[in-house]
């Protein structure tokens, strides 16, 4: 895939960086976003030593304007984009009762119409060069709803049911429209957290993650996948 263009909207530490790096060894040119661009200047320098074009953008995933302008700016900047990754969340644990609704709202914000604006830009790019492939990060929560995560559930539902109907719509268009359920915590989100309850074996290596990604992206259209779920070896389910 040299050449192609993929882009990064939602990068940290973890899985975001993770996907950039796999991508780069892809030879693919770079684009990452994020709200806060100053976290993603080290991430670009990186790539750049390689030899590859990475460019860093800012971006609010909920601001349609500030959508439709990333994609511009990475159009002009390294070129149309073959593969799109949506990682984007936001998550307040709380109470039903706890939960003022302002948080409820920007969570759901935040992790499905930030979904939906970067996806429906992505498909409409695809389509006039001819087919491209989406990528939804979900959770443990876009299957079942656990006490205390409401915030994260409903978004994570409705992003997984966004995968659902753009596959079905775009598929037969030539756009591979994918969404990875991840079955647990990723190493470097909260460092420490469950390795400390379950011991390393719990968290999942965002390079393995991104190796799926990378997979996802090459899969011959005569077998696409619409839904993959991941998970440690270790992990209950």
């Amino acid at each position: 895939m040299p050449g192609e263009v993929a882009l990064i909207v939602g990068v940290g530490p973890g899985l975001g960086s993770a996907l950039a790096r796999r991508f780069a060894r892809a030879r693919m040119d770079i684009a990452v976003a994020a709200r806060n661009v100053d976290k993603l200047m080290a991430l670009c320098q990186e790539l750049q030593a390689l030899g590859l074009k990475a460019r860093a953008y800012a971006c609010d995933a909920t601001d349609e304007r500030a959508v439709l302008r990333l994609f511009d700016d990475v159009r002009r900047d390294l070129g149309a984009p073959r593969l799109v990754s949506f990682n984007a969340g936001a998550f307040m644990r709380a109470g039903v009762l706890d939960t003022p609704v302002a948080d409820f709202e920007r969570c759901w914000r935040v992790g499905c119409l930030g979904g939906f604006i970067v996806g429906r830009e992505a498909a409409r790019v695809m389509l006039q060069q001819g087919g491209g492939t989406i990528i939804f990060t979900g959770a443990t929560a876009s299957l079942r709803g656990g006490a205390m995560f409401q915030n994260l559930a409903v978004g994570k539902f409705g992003l997984r049911a966004l995968a659902q109907s753009m596959a079905r719509e775009l598929q037969p268009r030539g756009i591979h429209v994918a969404h990875v359920i991840i079955d647990g915590q990723i190493k470097g989100d909260r460092p420490g957290y469950r390795a400390e309850q379950c011991g390393a074996d719990a968290l999942l290596e965002p390079d393995a993650i991104a190796e799926t990604y990378y997979q996802l992206h090459a899969q011959p259209r005569s077998a696409w996948t619409l839904e993959v779920d991941l998970r440690p070896w270790v992990e209950k389910f």
